[in-house]
């Protein structure tokens, strides 16, 4: 009987039995992951809705294990779209976003729209933001792409079955010019999905800390380490780290490692004469887990900046007869 109803993408695509789900579920990771996870903390964390000044709308989409297939000669190679959008009201001191996800993961299709709200509050040289974000989350299992060694009237019959619950997320960060912190808890009320016997399961907690720094040097060049640490209800952790080489604030070229399981290089290129579009590019070689998973995984990223408008009032000189001012 199949047990468990998110299967994540960095696992191997099993329904084949019990025996090999319920080990390598129990601490699988639920959340999609990405690896230009330093241009998407929205994502991680609601604190950083409104980070920078103005607003941000960023499009992602990442194919992993590209050709992979399921033992039975099935497709299932996990897909994840990702939308954000980021706004900053300076005057209040407040920023506002929003993040649509949809992740397909072999029979299961997991879906998000979240809506954050976080405050700064200026601390030193530096700011303090505290976010919180809450939305729905949207589970679809279908039926006809599992498969089990018991038998069982669900389990290859091909219907579909729904479930919508709410999810709430919790998070804080300190903004530095060049360099930012941030701990976050996503599904911090830990909502439960039951499709029927044996096909239950609730949304853990998910807890990020996100960090990254610009180091300024020479010749218009910058350097930006980051690193993301993950975990599962603090049961289990993992990592993203990576370091990116940006030119003029136009090119840049990193590389990203995360634990046990790919190497990554991750390419950018800002457009337009303010930088405001930029093109973000990603290729993952799986190193750890081969016997799993297709070897190559790619990640497209648009975004688009758009400076908050500010009016300014120029100075008109008066003249009289007598005065000049």
């Amino acid at each position: 009987m199949i047990q468990n109803v998110y299967l994540h993408a960095r696992v191997k695509w099993i329904l084949l039995s019990v025996c090999l789900l319920v080990p390598m579920l129990s601490e699988a990771q639920q959340d999609a992951q990405f690896t230009q996870y330093m241009y998407n903390g929205l994502f991680f964390n609601p604190a950083f809705a409104g980070k920078e000044s103005g607003h941000a709308i960023t499009a992602l989409h990442r194919s992993q294990w590209l050709s992979y297939s399921t033992a039975t000669g099935g497709g299932g190679a996990p897909t994840t779209q990702l939308i954000t959008v980021s706004s900053s009201f300076d005057k209040a001191n407040l920023g506002v976003g929003l993040t649509v996800v949809n992740d397909n993961i072999g029979a299961i299709n997991n879906q998000e729209v979240n809506v954050a709200l976080a405050y700064h509050l200026r601390m030193g040289r530096g700011r303090l933001s505290v976010g919180a974000s809450g939305g729905f989350f949207s589970s679809t299992i279908d039926y006809g792409n599992l498969e089990g060694v018991n038998p069982d009237p669900l389990v290859g019959s091909g219907g579909r079955e729904n479930q919508i619950n709410n999810s709430v997320s919790l998070g804080l960060m300190y903004d530095r010019t060049n360099f930012y912190a941030g701990a976050s808890v996503r599904h911090f009320n830990e909502p439960s999905f039951d499709f029927g016997e044996g096909f239950e399961n609730r949304l853990e907690n998910h807890h990020y800390v996100l960090v990254g720094y610009r180091i300024n040097t020479f010749a218009l060049f910058s350097v930006e380490p980051s690193i993301l640490l993950k975990s599962i209800s603090l049961n289990n952790f993992s990592y993203d780290v990576s370091v990116i080489g940006t030119y003029n604030k136009k090119l840049s070229v990193g590389l990203a490692y995360r634990g046990e399981e790919s190497a990554s290089i991750l390419m950018g290129y800002s457009l337009m004469k303010d930088n405001s579009l930029r093109l973000g590019y990603a290729f993952d070689l799986v190193v750890g887990g081969l016997e799993a998973k297709s070897p190559t995984t790619h990640e497209f990223m648009l975004t688009y900046n758009l400076p908050q408008a500010k009016k300014e009032l120029e100075r008109v000189i008066q003249r009289t007869p007598r005065f000049r001012f």
